[in-house]
């Protein structure tokens, strides 16, 4: 069955919260909630980067680490090692070497693919947020590892958009601040 209607009147639960019914625009559902909105907009992009050999198993990579996530964060135990982290930090030092470097601002954009993992990164760092706001009130755990994870993985997706359009020839598009 796909629903119970337990949630009609605005609760709900989670694994590891004693199932205890909880307000569903409290902290917790709204960290669960930003994660599955990332998992599925990744999902999303990675149709676009199909046959991308270098960009597509990064990408369903992360989604598999944001299973890994939810579940730590809805109580279950499960975390993600600071080695996960340094791992997603070494791509984008590899992607920094082949791309020009960061002097200015960027508009968004360029390759489809670009801008969509431009707002993958966006999505990444809201949900990034939710998790650290849930976290500081102590409504779920929160690993050293998954938080690390979780700021380096934004960074990854950055540069990973600066990459698809490296990887197309596009150039940087910068803003003019002009009124």
């Amino acid at each position: 069955m796909l629903y119970t209607g337990k949630g009609d009147g605005g609760t709900t639960t989670a694994f590891g919260c004693d199932q205890e019914r909880i307000s569903k625009s409290s902290e917790l559902p709204e960290a669960l909630g930003a994660l599955d909105e990332l998992n599925a907009f990744l999902g999303f992009v990675r149709i676009h980067a199909a046959g991308n050999k270098r960009i597509e198993p990064l990408l369903h990579e992360m989604q598999e680490k944001l299973f890994i996530v939810q579940a730590e964060i809805a109580g279950a135990e499960k975390h993600l090692e600071a080695s996960e982290a340094e791992r997603l930090g070494d791509l984008v030092n590899a992607i920094e070497k082949v791309i020009p470097p960061i002097t200015k601002f960027s508009i968004a954009g360029g390759t489809e693919l670009s801008a969509l993992l431009d707002v993958a990164r966006t999505i990444a760092r809201r949900a990034e947020r939710r998790i650290i706001a849930a976290a500081e009130i102590e409504a779920c755990p929160l690993s050293d590892g998954t938080r690390a994870y979780m700021n380096r993985l934004s960074s990854l997706l950055f540069a990973l958009a600066r990459f698809a359009n490296h990887l197309a020839g596009i150039s940087e598009e910068h803003p003019r601040y002009e009124g």
